[in-house]
């Protein structure tokens, strides 16, 4: 296989209704591309349809403990090989046709890195809290970093290999779109939000964040941003 121009990192926890259907999806992507598949210790039956899923261009890795994106996205690091990275959630929420999209302000170097934003795009009317939830945290991070984005707890972002190599992951769980967010704009990187479609789903379809992660990404903006202070100090 030819060096990969993307590599696609899909977390995944308890995703039996979806993995099958949202790796066929992202093969249909006409990219050049590695997909990085790591179950998050499931106990539905995702790890087992998982390990039947064919190509020369997946890889999987296996979490015996389940813990958390952030440990899943860390995980996969060092298995990358393409040029850029895009983080896909193993759900149906995001849709793969949109990658070149994605990609598109990097590849023309206009960005270091791209956020697909929800808000901005066609979107499934979905939860009011979980709605009201996102505009808070996004203008506590606007206010700590001096900026206007729209969504950052997307699951859409798009990186050079290099720089999120380079970034040390600590964050276990949702703290990684926090913890993420913070360190691309504590080093001054160039941020672009484009627009994409978003299905989003509820409880009962499998919607996995909580109310108590609002703390927990608060958390990870403060502590970053707190890192950057000292390390200007």
């Amino acid at each position: 296989m030819k060096k990969p121009y993307l590599s696609v990192i899909v977390p995944a926890y308890n995703e039996r209704g979806t993995i099958e259907s949202l790796i066929n999806e992202v093969q249909k992507v006409e990219l050049e591309k590695e997909i990085i598949i790591i179950d998050d210790a499931s106990s539905d039956g995702t790890r087992q349809l998982i390990e039947k899923l064919k190509g020369p261009n997946i890889k999987k890795i296996y979490h015996e403990k389940n813990q958390g994106k952030g440990a899943a996205i860390r995980s996969a690091l060092e298995f990358i090989e393409g040029e850029f990275v895009i983080i896909q959630d193993a759900d149906l929420e995001y849709h793969p046709d949109e990658y070149s999209q994605l990609i598109e302000p990097i590849v023309k170097g206009r960005a270091d890195v791209v956020f697909g934003s929800r808000f901005i795009g066609p979107h499934r009317c979905f939860l009011f809290y979980h709605y009201l939830g996102n505009k808070v945290v996004n203008l506590i991070a606007n206010l700590l970093y001096n900026t206007m984005l729209s969504d950052f707890m997307t699951c859409y972002k798009v990186f050079r290999s290099s720089l999120i190599k380079d970034i040390e992951i600590t964050a276990n769980r949702f703290g990684f779109e926090a913890q993420i967010t913070g360190e691309v704009f504590s080093r001054n990187q160039r941020v672009y939000e484009v627009p994409v479609s978003y299905s989003g789903r509820n409880y009962s379809e499998g919607k996995k964040i909580k109310w108590t992660d609002f703390f927990v990404t608060v958390y990870w903006l403060i502590k970053t941003r707190l890192k950057k202070v000292k390390n200007n100090a």
